[in-house]
């Protein structure tokens, strides 16, 4: 069946995305770009982040080259400062008030939470609803954390991210690919919030990765998941001793480039350190994959002037989060569940 998609990435506008994380905003301004709007994010008086648009209302100089004084941002030029809320504070050589509405610039409502700072996309608007809360699993669970940018569209990024079929291929030794194969059952259940699936009758896969997590095998739980707007979330759990739950919460950088701040959490039979440091190499190899196949195929995205896709049934996820993310100004989606049967 043929996809009908025409743009290469829907904007939704009216939602959270993450901009950064919350250490890379420390003493003075970073620029950062969302949904391609160049923003200046800052710490203000309180030490709470703001978000404002990069570019001084004087003569549009970049205010993300400037500095922190007096607890305002100052623009590099002339000296314009800023407060949190985008007025402006103070113009040095100005006998008159400093603030009017013409010399304000576009703010950005900000929450830091999760170690992350979110961004809304709608300037000087009151948010709705509240960014993604990472979920926790629990006591004792490791958690780690990777930024890796990909260039290609929001949709393919998120596709990429909650495709199983792709890694019995694209990463065959390293998660799947062995010699046998099994047929398994995908319970797909779609929600005001995404869309899941729940793969049922999943044997362990045969790469080295799982080998490493879960070497006695086990029952296999597995959920991947879609959440408004450009959250994918994948869980798994192997027997009673390991649970994994990876939350790549995409940031459409422009329509062709995607930013993703990965919150990885595990617990596992063995300690923390040493899953780090035998995982990392495979998962750094994993992500560089992901990130050549993505820039290829965004590559021929481009080249070809959008989407020409040929999909069948296991291409279990990829089809729903197209549409949800064409119909975000439709209101809910319908909700139901059916199931679809594929080898892994």
């Amino acid at each position: 069946m043929a996809n009908e998609l025409s743009t290469l990435s829907p904007r939704m506008a009216r939602a959270w995305y993450v901009a950064c994380l919350s250490p890379e905003l420390a003493d003075g301004p970073i620029g950062r770009i969302v949904m391609g709007t160049p923003l200046v994010l800052f710490r203000g008086p309180d030490g709470a982040p703001a978000a404002l648009l990069d570019r001084c209302a004087h003569r549009n100089v970049p205010l993300s080259i400037g500095r922190i004084v007096d607890q305002r941002l100052e623009c590099a030029y002339h000296g314009w400062q800023y407060g949190p809320d985008g007025r402006c504070a103070k113009i040095p050589g100005l006998c008159g008030e400093a603030d009017k509405e013409v010399r304000s610039v576009p703010c950005f409502p900000t929450r830091e939470q999760d170690g992350l700072v979110w961004v809304y996309a709608t300037a000087d608007v009151e948010p709705e609803g509240k960014p993604f809360a990472v979920p926790s699993i629990g006591d004792g669970a490791v958690v780690t954390r990777r930024v890796v940018e990909v260039e290609a569209p929001l949709h393919p990024a998120l596709e990429n991210a909650l495709d199983v079929p792709h890694t019995a291929v694209l990463h065959r030794g390293l998660f799947r690919g062995g010699k046998e194969r099994r047929r398994i059952q995908a319970k797909v259940t779609r929600t005001a919030e995404g869309v899941q699936a729940e793969y049922l009758g999943e044997p362990r896969p045969e790469g080295l990765a799982a080998k490493i997590l879960s070497p006695s095998g086990g029952v296999v739980v597995h959920f991947d998941r879609f959440i408004f707007p450009s959250i994918a979330q994948v869980e798994y759990r192997l027997g009673t001793d390991v649970h994994f739950l990876v939350n790549s919460i995409c940031t459409p950088v422009s329509d062709i480039l995607t930013r993703i701040h990965a919150v990885i959490a595990f617990r596992t039979r063995l300690p923390g350190w040493l899953v780090k440091l035998v995982l990392d190499p495979v998962a750094t190899r994993i992500f560089r994959q992901d990130a050549f196949i993505l820039k290829a195929q965004g590559g021929n995205l481009r080249r070809f002037g959008g989407e020409h896709y040929t999909s069948t049934s296991i291409d279990v996820l990829g089809l729903q989060i197209a549409r949800l993310l064409r119909g975000s100004e439709s209101g809910p989606p319908e909700e139901w569940t059916r199931e679809i049967e594929l080898e892994v």
